[in-house]
């Protein structure tokens, strides 16, 4: 599944216009996660998603006609070892995101271009010239306005998504060198079969050894067993299935169809959709230094089409 850099396309509009939409996708997703889901433990939640989301990936494939090609190819160890980069991301992200605000929590997140540019320029040499490296920088300073690291607004938990930021540049990378060719609903079947196995892997662990006291008591959430499920409960992981299924496909056809370093940039609207959400659901009104992070990084975005 290996592409040299001659052979790998470079389809702008479709990619960007792809990850636009999976960003405003996300930010539902989050905003759903974050209003409904505060009586399940993150392992619940992931184990339960994958259980809606599989047999929707399974009837895709077989839409298509191509549910055996899928199945073989979602096993592929390159799909495979994307698919843990991408849980590795999606599992800090959500750890954090009861504790955070949706825009800071995103912000966090949004160091990945930073590693996605670094990884293009020295691991697959994909040329990121010098407005590349100038939006590059102009975004990473805009990320340090929203989290104000050093100062009161500054919260540990923001190391969360800046370690999943890290692994989710390498799955891009990833699907960008390794997974070029692969099916679209085979990269996603790979990857929320991954999240299921987590799920399910550390509810039983969790099950097993019925930690007590002190932070485990202090976060449910993270260190809870599995709690009765309401109705209205079922209907928010059944939504939050239907969206992992879209989003698998989504990021990967995007990163398939144009550099990294691109497609990354234009994941910052991600956080123009949060911020809006933060104040119309959560009455958190942005600071003027969070306003001054949102420009410097719509900045690096347009410094990027204008390098293309």
């Amino acid at each position: 599944m290996n592409s040299s850099l001659s052979d790998r396309p470079r389809q702008y509009l479709l990619g960007i216009s792809l990850i636009i939409a999976a960003a405003l996708t996300i930010s539902i997703q989050d905003l759903v996660f974050k209003l409904f889901s505060g009586d399940l433990t993150l392992w619940q939640i992931f184990t339960l998603r994958g259980l809606f989301a599989l047999p929707m990936l399974l009837v895709i494939g077989w839409m298509r006609g191509s549910r055996s090609r899928t199945l073989l190819n979602a096993f592929d160890t390159w799909i495979l070892l994307r698919s843990v980069f991408i849980t590795t991301t999606f599992l800090a992200f959500y750890a954090a995101i009861p504790f955070l605000s949706l825009s800071t929590v995103g912000a966090a997140n949004y160091i990945a271009p930073i590693f996605v540019a670094l990884l293009s320029a020295y691991v697959i040499q994909e040329p990121v010239g010098f407005l590349g490296w100038l939006a590059v920088g102009v975004g990473f300073l805009g990320v340090i306005l929203l989290l104000q690291p050093g100062t009161e607004a500054f919260s540990a938990w923001t190391l969360l998504p800046l370690i999943g930021a890290g692994f989710y540049a390498l799955a891009h990378i990833t699907t960008r060198v390794k997974c070029q060719d692969a099916p679209l609903a085979a990269l996603s079947l790979a990857q929320n079969l991954m999240m299921f196995l987590s799920g399910a892997v550390i509810s039983i662990v969790l099950y097993l050894a019925k930690p007590e006291g002190g932070t485990f008591d202090d976060y449910p959430y993270l260190f809870d067993t599995w709690t009765h499920v309401e109705t209205r409960d079922w209907l928010v992981i059944f939504v939050l299935a239907g969206f992992a299924v879209v989003l698998g496909m989504m990021l990967a056809g995007a990163y398939q169809a144009a550099p990294p370093a691109v497609i990354s940039t234009f994941e910052y609207s991600y956080l123009v959709f949060v911020v809006a959400w933060d104040i119309i659901f959560f009455d958190t009104i942005p600071t003027a230094l969070s306003v001054a992070g949102m420009i410097f990084i719509v900045t690096a975005g347009l410094l990027v089409l204008k390098r293309h």
